[in-house]
């Protein structure tokens, strides 16, 4: 039996590469962006769960603080 012997090819940049085009940042323009007005998003729920977090750790740190001292 014959050795199979392997075709080394070439890569060459040329080969089916497209060349870039320059981008003008200055005339894009973000998709979906307002187109005048202001964003001001109403976060009233995530203050309410962050106070509502707070008191949760707290409440815990003081079950484990009062469960430390009746353990021992």
């Amino acid at each position: 039996m014959s050795k199979k012997q392997k075709h080394q090819t070439r890569y060459t940049p040329s080969d089916n590469v497209a060349t870039p085009r320059p981008i003008n940042i200055a005339a894009a323009r973000p998709i979906g962006s307002p187109s005048g007005g202001e964003f001001k998003p109403d976060y009233a729920y995530v203050i309410k769960d962050l106070k509502r977090i707070g008191i949760l750790v707290t409440s815990f740190v003081v079950i484990l603080v009062a469960l430390s001292f009746v353990l021992k």
